[in-house]
């Protein structure tokens, strides 16, 4: 068998990948550029891949290809349907980054809350030093106990974050982005209606059809003039024009995001130009890559090789979605 690493470097340099190597020859790549794709996969059983697209033409390219691997939950770069028509299984990896995702959520919230730059800056500059009293109340900052906190996503990490929250003493709710109906701990409630009356919005959704542009000028108007709004779910569910406005016209806040609707960021992305950039924390999709998040998804993709060398497929994609 030959397995090949197309994007090893999304799994960072410190996470042993000699492990696949009992399947048979191992190549890895720390990137694949797609002018280097074809030749790289044209002899292998197995590819892995976190974010390298292969669809129908890099599916043709191959000789004996058998199960493509994704790196990550979503597996929107694989033509799945087209993979079935050729008998090629697909895998992906599901809830191993949630207590990864939860804690950054947390972060961010409290960095944001808490104006912790802005506080860390003042001792750091020297004015600290010089003050006449032994705190500084330059920016005052409130409880999240009590206040509503208002999920946008209520799937394995919105439940997480939902549990974390209330035990902050959050009173907690939650828009459905799927509008399945089923039963929840927390009540469920109109997007419109989540929106106006929580302190903290977090989201947690994917990004689909009906998630494109949820969140526009008209949705962050209706939030409260101090909300925070955090967005790790996937970029584009927030338009990022919309949201510079916002937070330029301190319509909310504040705001994390650790998606963008283009990973590398733009650098004419206009959240990079507002003039309140202590209203806004930008971090680049990180919330997942927590040590033990990112061995645990290795180790789940050697558990579906496995699996699938085995007969069984373990964590086949759900291809009728």
């Amino acid at each position: 068998m030959k397995v090949v690493i197309l994007d090893a470097k999304t799994l960072g340099d410190d996470i042993e990948l000699g492990i696949f190597q009992q399947f048979g020859d191992l190549e890895v790549y720390p990137t694949t550029d797609p002018s280097q794709l074809f030749e790289r996969i044209q002899d292998a059983d197995i590819i892995i891949t976190n974010k390298v697209v292969i669809d129908r033409e890099a599916i043709n390219a191959t000789r004996n290809l058998k199960l493509i691997c994704v790196a990550a939950t979503g597996y929107n770069n694989v033509d799945v349907l087209y993979a079935k028509e050729k008998g090629i299984a697909v895998t992906n990896v599901a809830g191993y980054s949630t207590e990864s995702v939860v804690q950054t959520t947390f972060g961010m919230l409290f960095y944001l809350l808490m104006h912790l730059r802005y506080y860390d800056d003042y001792v750091k500059s020297g004015k600290y030093a010089m003050s006449d009293i032994f705190t500084h109340l330059g920016k005052p900052f409130w409880e999240i106990n009590g206040k509503r906190w208002g999920i946008i996503g209520l799937g394995t990490i919105g439940r997480r974050v939902a549990q974390v929250a209330e035990s902050f003493g959050c009173d907690v709710i939650y828009y459905s982005t799927s509008g399945i109906e089923r039963e929840e701990k927390y009540p469920k409630y109109p997007l419109d209606e989540l929106l106006k009356t929580s302190d903290i919005i977090s989201i947690h959704a994917p990004l689909n059809e009906k998630t494109k542009n949820l969140i526009t000028i008209k949705e962050l108007g209706m939030m409260k003039n101090h909300a925070l709004l955090l967005n790790l779910g996937r970029g584009g569910i927030v338009s990022e024009r919309d949201l510079a406005v916002a937070l330029d016209s301190d319509l909310i806040g504040g705001a994390g995001l650790d998606v963008l609707e283009k990973e590398p960021i733009d650098p004419n992305n206009p959240l990079l130009k507002i003039k309140n950039k202590e209203k806004l924390l930008i971090t680049p999709h990180i919330a997942w890559t927590s040590i033990e998040a990112r061995k645990k998804l290795v180790n789940e993709i050697v558990e579906n090789i496995k699996a699938f060398l085995n007969g069984a497929i373990r964590n086949r994609v759900d291809i009728t979605i």
